[in-house]
């Protein structure tokens, strides 16, 4: 919590705002025109004390549900309150989830990603859009059909997802994607789709169901992976998971290491094509 800053920040945003923006009539005596703090205090359902400690830095930390109410009662932005609550010592809230609705903005992005494999995701794993590149490479591994898209499900519930990978890798990639699973499950508050997510893969995986009772999470950032494609061979990727305005998708783009034979493949992919490629899968 910095305590100064905090204080100046509100201090600033209260005598920005002006009362008939909340409501309030400015009367005949107002000295200056933005909010007093009884004022702020009153839209906020603090009391007026309160709000004069916060300013004068010696206040306790404030709660996430008072950094609320004085977010909405000084009609402060997104922006602003993700400021606030840095401020105050606590994590910002959650932004707007887009389930599983692909921007068009995020599809011509993909598109545009010719030479390198992209995915759009969802935090519980749900394959949303890849551009051509990744069709090539993953196509065997996951698809867009709307029962087939979850990669943890597919992990765990179809052998043939493994083949596409090194068999020494398989143990470590299991308990990746469960720790990965675990901290969005946690994120999201166990709702509805993530608590269906974990009963079904209980039910259908004793190996998931092990490893889920392990309690490990740990959300995967940036990450390693090897591929056994049948067309090309053996390659291997460095990805990043990049955050989206979405505070449930991700983008998932991937590197070759400079000089390797993965460069070399990528490039044998992209010129024959998804359809050539998976047709050597079947």
């Amino acid at each position: 919590m910095d305590r100064a800053k905090l204080a100046d920040f509100l201090r600033r945003s209260r005598e920005r705002l002006r009362p008939r923006e909340v409501g309030l009539d400015a009367g005949p005596r107002r000295r200056t025109p933005g909010l007093r703090r009884e004022e702020l205090a009153q839209l906020a359902g603090v009391s007026a004390d309160y709000v004069m400690r916060l300013e004068q830095a010696r206040s306790s930390q404030p709660s996430t549900q008072l950094l609320g109410a004085l977010a909405r009662a000084l009609r402060l932005t997104e922006d602003e309150r993700d400021h606030l609550y840095l401020l105050a010592g606590h994590r910002p809230p959650e932004g707007p989830r887009a389930g599983h609705y692909v921007r068009p903005a995020l599809l011509y992005l993909l598109d545009r990603l010719g030479d390198t494999p992209a995915q759009l995701i969802t935090d519980l794993g749900d394959l949303l859009a890849q551009n051509a590149l990744a069709e090539a490479l993953f196509g065997c591994v996951c698809t867009l059909e709307e029962q087939d898209r979850n990669i943890a499900w597919r992990w765990f519930t179809n052998p043939r997802v493994r083949e596409a990978y090194p068999a020494e890798d398989h143990d470590h990639l299991s308990r990746v994607r469960v720790a990965d699973l675990r901290a969005a499950a946690t994120h999201r508050g166990y709702d509805r789709p993530a608590t269906d997510l974990i009963e079904r893969l209980e039910a259908a995986s004793a190996e998931f169901a092990t490893l889920w009772n392990e309690h490990e999470v740990a959300m995967r950032r940036s990450h390693h992976v090897r591929v056994v494609h049948p067309a090309v061979g053996p390659v291997e990727f460095d990805f990043e998971i990049l955050q989206t305005e979405a505070a449930d998708q991700r983008l998932r783009i991937f590197t070759p290491p400079p000089g390797s034979h993965s460069i070399e493949a990528l490039e044998i992919l992209r010129v024959i094509g998804p359809e050539t490629a998976h047709r050597s899968h079947r």
